[in-house]
């Protein structure tokens, strides 16, 4: 004991001087702060809280009549806190020094973007790096992006997307991390400290943005903008834990969402944003507005009009408009004639100061306009390593019957069939905005690269060109290719079919009722398998999708989603046994839309179980069961499973722990998941959740002891007063490879 006490003695003496240090900072800040808000008229401070999106050429004159006029004279006054979409350090700088220069406090701007997978070098689609379950290799992502982002004049992005959903018909899921809270959380945590680094005055870092705040995810329908209305207990224990860890991760910024939330638009609830967020959680960052959500109050019908939409999102907690012009047309307004208190702008604008103080743009506006650093930064080559080593953590095994992977080089005849294998676009997944097109690299080009010799095919042309604003065209009837790419097929030993959704196709906007294969790739697909069977079904899509028939038949399935910059070269690597595929799915994939919403957290219903009549929960015409469990993925070597035990002596830390043993023929990743079922409870609690989560390696024949510790953290729950409670009772765990798999066993808490 007196040792312990020795070396706490010993350690707070080492970090009392950087301790001090930081404090020191803060005050000064602070003060800073006081000091800035004492001189500012109330329209400065208004306009703090005034974001724009850029409306013309930097480098040339200055826009005249309209809008732009208006928007450029409120650069000119201070009537603006910050600028989106306005990218490359020359027109950051030119921007930058408009206001610093001309303005009469010269507040510099915080310039904001969203980068979500990569700014120009692009990592895998977020829901992609979920599958990877490697806290480590998301991070740094998120780093990689902020590096490249940073170069070229931002210091904020709109990342992550932290929002749970159970609904892949939802194109937004493709930005997140999937459908479990515990994970989700996990991985909100590790992207902020990517974006944000250990010290975010650093010119590499970017302000980090967790949204939407809240529920966003569980939209109806899956359809985009749409109302969602859920229980107490579904928001306080899935959508709310993956933004309080990125609070407690020190995220800076909070966007809200533009849904409403049990009748109120989350822009305009003050539940959510100043009494949970600032008060409960102690969130001393600002929230944004999503784009103009504070003026679409009025077409929901909760705001009379764009004044009326200022008052009730300032008074809820939304410190800065994006877009709609509200605040800084109204709350001057609001101000003086008494509806909203100025102590409420006051609190906006500290926060909205106190982030530019810590990105450091108050010692240096410029910071972040480095033109040597912009040019070297873009499309590096150890940014490409990155994001070819994420891509290879963030493929899934689905399927692999009679061990058809991985293919052995030079031993078959070899054909490549679908359009996507040919793409060089697609791939790079949606949400690229600061990327160029046909930057990626292909199926084909990535075959070529590791010298693999194939005959190729495109089959019929299943898409057309499309862009980030408009839907995809879909081919559905013309079949012309599909006779060609039979015939390859039918001389071929095996055929890879690169099948699934354009990268356009999922994202902001892209909702879809149905979710198998688009337009002729089905029948593509059969009428290939009619001739040859040996086929490696490469998915490339942004989404869970219904795939009944394929999992039926077809021998071996990768799940290779959007992966970026390096899918070509990833997927062939995989493909070929270079890399043993690790990757577990992030979401469950259903059999059918008509089981959506599905989720492997589910409760229990009262007649859970089949029955000789009707009576009990179940579909008439289709599994209760998904296509594909939560947290599946196979791999080239096989694991087993053994020696469960369970040490609850000390009840604030019970230890569980399995042994792992790679009994396959290869070196291999293993992705451990630890679920637990609280059996009775004051609040019903899901039939498993869950709870922890080891990646290890292990050699053929290895084998390693895997220990959970489960605290309160782990075993507790809020209930509807939004009270976390622990509750003595019976609690099953299981150790196992999926959410479906493993060992099993219990304890009791007292």
């Amino acid at each position: 004991m007196k040792a312990n006490l020795y070396y706490l003695l010993i350690i707070s003496l080492y970090f009392a001087p950087f301790n001090n240090c930081v404090m020191a900072q803060e005050k000064s800040i602070e003060k800073n702060i006081d000091s800035l808000l004492q001189q500012m008229t109330l329209e400065e401070k208004v306009g703090q809280m005034n974001q724009y999106n850029g409306f013309w050429d930097v480098t040339g004159p200055a826009p005249k009549g309209g809008n732009a006029e208006i928007k450029y004279e409120h650069l000119k006054k201070g009537l603006v806190g910050s600028m989106l979409n306005v990218v490359g350090t020359e027109e950051v700088r030119k921007l930058q020094k408009l206001v610093v220069e001309e303005t009469r406090l010269g507040i510099p701007l915080i310039f904001g973007y969203d980068v979500i997978h990569g700014y120009k070098t692009l990592a895998p689609i977020p829901l992609a790096e979920a599958a990877s379950w490697d806290m480590e290799a998301i991070e740094n992502s998120a780093k990689i992006a902020a590096q490249e982002a940073s170069a070229v004049g931002l210091n904020w992005t709109f990342a992550p997307m932290v929002d749970i959903s159970r609904d892949p018909r939802w194109g937004r899921v493709m930005e997140g991390g999937g459908e479990d809270t515990f994970l989700g959380a996990k991985i909100a945590e590790a992207r902020v400290k990517g974006f944000q680094g250990d010290d975010l005055s650093k010119p590499n870092t970017l302000a980090a943005c967790a949204k939407h705040f809240a529920a966003y995810g569980f939209a109806e329908a899956g359809k985009e903008y749409n109302t969602a209305d859920i229980g107490t207990s579904t928001l306080y224990n899935t959508v709310l834990p993956p933004f309080n860890a990125a609070v407690d991760a020190d995220v800076k910024t909070i966007m809200n969402g533009f849904n409403i939330l049990n009748g109120i638009p989350v822009t305009g609830n003050k539940m959510l944003q100043r009494d949970i967020l600032k008060e409960k959680w102690g969130f001393d960052g600002f929230v944004i507005s999503d784009w103009s959500s504070v003026g679409e109050m009025v077409p929901h019908g909760f705001a009379e009009d764009l004044k009326h939409a200022a008052e009730l999102g300032v008074k809820a907690g939304s410190d800065m408009d994006m877009e709609s012009s509200a605040y800084v047309l109204h709350l001057v307004e609001n101000v003086k004639e008494g509806k909203v208190d100025e102590s409420l702008i006051d609190d906006a604008v500290r926060r909205i100061l106190r982030v530019k103080y810590e990105l450091g743009l108050f010692d240096d506006p410029y910071r972040y306009c480095d033109e040597e650093r912009e040019k070297e930064e873009l499309y590096h080559k150890k940014h490409q390593a990155a994001v070819l080593d994420m891509a290879l953590k963030s493929i899934v095994l689905l399927k692999n019957d009679n061990d058809l992977l991985p293919l052995k080089k030079g031993q078959q005849k070899i054909a490549v069939i679908g359009q996507l294998a040919d793409d060089n676009n697609s791939s790079l997944g949606s949400w690229r905005l600061g990327s160029d097109d046909n930057t990626g690299v292909s199926v084909l080009e990535g075959l070529k690269n590791h010298s693999i010799n194939f005959s190729y095919s495109q089959g019929p042309k299943v898409f057309e060109d499309a862009n980030f604003l408009n839907e995809v065209k879909v081919n559905h009837t013309n079949t012309s290719g599909i006779e060609e790419a039979v015939a390859l097929a039918k001389k071929s030993d095996v055929v890879l079919m690169v099948l699934g959704e354009h990268g356009f196709q999922s994202g902001e906007g892209r909702s879809r009722t149905k979710l198998d294969l688009p337009g002729l790739q089905l029948d593509l697909l059969k009428a290939v398998h009619e001739v040859n069977k040996n086929i490696v079904l490469i998915l490339m899509n942004g989404r869970p999708l219904t795939i009944n028939w394929e999992a039926e038949n077809i021998p071996a399935i990768l799940e290779t989603w959007q992966l970026g910059s390096q899918a070509g070269n990833a997927i062939a690597k995989v493909l070929f046994g270079d890399h043993n595929p690790s990757g577990k799915l992030p979401m469950t994939f259903p059999r059918s839309v008509g089981q959506i919403p599905i989720y492997y957290n589910h409760f229990s219903t009262g007649r859970p179980d089949p029955e000789s009549t009707v009576f009990w929960t179940h579909y008439g015409d289709e599994k209760n069961e998904p296509l594909f469990h939560f947290g599946h993925g196979l791999s080239y070597t096989e694991f087993k499973y053994s020696n469960l035990k369970i040490d609850a002596t000390d009840e604030k830390a019970i230890k569980v722990s399995a042994t792992i043993q790679n009994i396959g023929g290869v070196t291999g990743k293993e992705v451990v998941q630890l679920y637990i079922h609280d059996k009775v409870a004051s609040v019903a609690r899901p039939v498993k959740e869950l709870k922890g989560f080891q990646k290890i390696s292990l050699d053929q024949g290895a084998s390693q002891e895997v220990t959970f510790v489960l605290t309160d953290k782990e075993l507790g729950f809020y209930n509807h007063d939004y009270e976390f409670v622990v509750e003595p009772g019976t609690f099953e765990v299981m150790i196992g490879t999926s959410s479906q798999e493993g060992l099993t066993g219990t304890f009791v808490l007292k």
